[in-house]
């Protein structure tokens, strides 16, 4: 029996060290020390300078050919007035091509066509949002009958949101520091930063009570208007 157990001791004391239980890590409990998660948004604010807006050139006819052919003459003249203002190749982008049947309805009759509609448009990008007036109404005076916009939006958007983000922490941290104070606490140390909405730029916000207006002589106004560009941080701090 005693000559048994030795062997069970020896077998035991080989055992290599990954086969013998080992007691769990226990984080450190503390005890003198509280957290606190605060979200807070910062913001940025520009002046937009670039415009974006969508022209085309709607044209019906009785035959599609016809339609087609219309159209396409037009737009030809629309695209060399873009090119004209100093619109460079890579702000012009066809948007869309339509070609749709015409009909004609009566009652108790199934519809007759009676012509078709061609339309052709094209999204155009200002880099120069104080022209933009002047253009579109040279873009009417060749034939464009179709336009939409602007969609008003700022160039160096990254940094103007790392602006935002550099507010947000900012708010975040004095807010805690409130927080805190009142406690009877101080703040030791941010623990965690995580930014809201993953790597989706915020919305930019119009301001359209500080609107600035944008005018060429007498052609189309235009309000720039002023842009917030927001970003909202999760941050966790550790107060004692």
């Amino acid at each position: 029996m005693l000559r048994s157990a030795l062997i069970l001791a020896a077998i035991g004391g080989a055992l290599p060290a990954a086969a013998q239980q080992v007691a769990p890590a226990v984080a450190p409990v503390l005890t003198d020390a509280t957290l606190l998660d605060v979200v807070a948004e910062g913001k940025a604010t520009r002046v937009p300078d670039i415009a974006t807006i969508r022209a085309g050139v709607v044209s019906q006819s009785p035959t599609a050919a016809a339609a087609l052919s219309d159209n396409a003459q037009r737009m030809t003249r629309v695209v060399a007035a873009l090119r004209k203002a100093g619109v460079a190749d890579r702000d012009i982008q066809t948007a869309q091509i339509q070609l749709q049947p015409q009909y004609r309805y009566a009652e108790n009759q199934p519809p007759a066509i009676t012509g078709y509609q061609a339309s052709n448009s094209v999204s155009v990008r200002f880099r120069d949002v104080a022209k933009s007036g002047s253009i579109l109404d040279a873009l009417v005076a060749q034939g464009a009958n179709q336009i939409d916009g602007p969609n008003l939006s700022v160039d160096a958007a990254d940094a103007a949101l790392d602006e935002a983000r550099t507010d947000a922490i900012r708010r975040a941290r004095a807010r805690a520091e409130l927080y805190a104070k009142a406690a009877g606490m101080r703040v030791d140390r941010i623990v965690s930063i995580v930014e809201n909405g993953g790597d989706q730029p915020p919305m930019p916000m119009p301001v359209m009570a500080q609107a600035r207006m944008v005018k060429m002589a007498d052609s189309t106004p235009l309000a720039a208007g002023e842009q917030d560009l927001r970003a909202t941080v999760s941050v966790r701090f550790l107060l004692r």
